[in-house]
């Protein structure tokens, strides 16, 4: 059936902020988030932000893509980690360096949100098929 294929799919619209939380979501807690696209598909398809700890995609039908894969090369270098050991810390310290990370973070998420691409590559029956982004708002 045509709705199930996910082929025929030739754009995603994605909110740049679901891209960047996915993507920090993903860097900073143990479970993964990704952007997703479900059945049925169409020529134009809303790629939405799921968080998941088991990947269910071969189960529903659905499309994941990775925000990483949506967000420029350059201002995903630039990511800010989490600066020093916060074991080795005192409370106070180890409060100040989380602020500030979080600070940094905050900052990237702005410049990231512009930084979409114009097209990502999906994976679909074991290929790989280069379809457009739009960006929505």
């Amino acid at each position: 059936m045509a709705d199930d294929d996910p082929s025929v799919i030739q754009s995603i619209a994605i909110s740049p902020d679901d891209a960047v939380d996915a993507y920090v979501y993903t860097r900073e807690n143990p479970g993964e988030a990704v952007l997703r696209i479900t059945p049925p598909f169409h020529g134009r398809m809303r790629a939405r932000i799921h968080v998941y700890r088991v990947d269910d995609a071969h189960v529903t039908g659905a499309v994941h893509v990775s925000a990483a894969e949506v967000i420029e090369d350059d201002v995903l270098e630039e990511y800010p980690e989490l600066e020093g050991e916060l074991e080795a810390v005192d409370d106070a310290e180890a409060e100040r360096i989380r602020k500030r990370h979080a600070e940094a973070v905050e900052e990237w998420q702005e410049r990231a949100a512009d930084a979409i691409v114009d097209a990502v590559a999906l994976e679909v029956d074991g290929e790989r098929r280069e379809v457009e982004v739009k960006p929505l708002g």
